[in-house]
């Protein structure tokens, strides 16, 4: 049996086909299509018609790719530049009727429960106590658990693309105080959340996410032509260094730095600034780079406990006609 995932994020939309053999997802095709959807939308925008036309036929695309393949229909989810967006009934009904394909989008607490799946699964029940981060584009998850699913989620509006746009807008690279600026919300809106990490004292803690990915790669860890199974860490008083290269330089010459790609280079520095902010406040002196995120964490959710956890979305999502809000939302995990 082969299955397929579609993750609408802020910047691409990206396909995985795996089997599903002994309740493990193997990857056999991945593709992606550049959205940059957050260049077209501002926080709390509406998606504009044009930015609409692009993702349903990047969505078509990834459709047909998973058929070719020999997988179903995709499980296909849109993260927070769908989610808050006014006008996001009406972008999910436009991507369903034009391609047939039901496109959700999920509540920032279940990305975290799904994301942290994916992570304990890559990491083994020998990480113990296990402590996620996910910077998006437009939001950040924080979740710890002691078991399959967690014991506490969280999800807050401190997306890099977001917080690109509302610190650092034509500013590039951005004066000191812009980056001090960004760096005191982002200790304000963590700082319930880091307590609580501390107090739960995480004998591991990982970082997924392509932010993460980047910001590990510009502080030494190892390549992606290496492979997964390569461990990568990130440590704190490294990336406090690559802060400070990245206030420095504009994001042309971000994008030469190892690790940063050019689409992302604008936001790499609020990356950079949420990563180090969230380590320090929750007194994490090293991070695990973990391969296996959200879209691991639906393939695994949907092998384990079968379709009706999806049914459940698609029902949420058409019942609900008002966009998800964005404020700082921290919630016991469902088991």
């Amino acid at each position: 049996m082969r299955i397929s995932v579609v993750d609408v994020g802020s910047n691409t939309v990206r396909l995985v086909v795996a089997d599903a053999q002994d309740g493990v997802p193997l990857p056999v095709h991945t593709a992606k299509w550049r959205l940059r959807l957050s260049d077209d939308v501002r926080p709390g925008g509406p998606v504009p018609q044009e930015a609409v036309e692009r993702l349903v036929e990047a969505v078509k695309e990834a459709d047909r790719t998973a058929a070719r393949w020999g997988a179903a229909g995709p499980l296909a989810f849109a993260t927070a530049v769908v989610r808050a967006a006014p006008n996001r009934q009406e972008v999910l009904r436009t991507v369903r009727q034009r391609t047939g394909v039901g496109l959700y989008t999920l509540p920032g607490e279940v990305e975290a429960e799904l994301t942290f799946l994916g992570a304990r699964r890559w990491m083994g029940w020998r990480a113990g106590p296990l402590a996620l981060m996910d910077i998006g584009g437009g939001s950040f998850e924080v979740a710890f658990g002691r078991g399959r699913m967690p014991d506490f989620v969280a999800s807050l509006p401190l997306g890099a693309g977001r917080l690109t746009h509302e610190f650092f807008e034509g500013q590039d690279p951005p004066p000191a105080e812009l980056v001090r600026a960004l760096r005191r919300k982002v200790r304000h809106q963590l700082r319930d959340v880091a307590a609580r990490i501390r107090w739960e004292g995480p004998r591991t803690a990982v970082a997924t996410s392509r932010t993460f990915q980047q910001l590990g790669r510009l502080c030494g860890a190892p390549a992606g032509r290496h492979g997964p199974f390569v461990e990568r860490q990130l440590r704190r008083s490294d990336l406090r260094e690559a802060v400070a290269a990245l206030a420095a330089l504009p994001s042309s010459q971000r994008a030469e730095l190892p690790g940063i790609s050019a689409p992302r280079a604008l936001q790499s520095l609020a990356g950079a600034v949420i990563g180090h902010t969230a380590m320090k406040l929750t007194g994490l002196e090293t991070v695990t780079i973990c391969p296996w995120a959200i879209r691991e964490g639906v393939l695994l959710r949907h092998i384990e406990d079968g379709p009706s956890w999806w049914a459940e979305i698609a029902r949420r999502n058409e019942e609900t006609a008002a966009p998800d809000p964005v404020p700082l939302r921290i919630a016991a995990a469902t088991r």
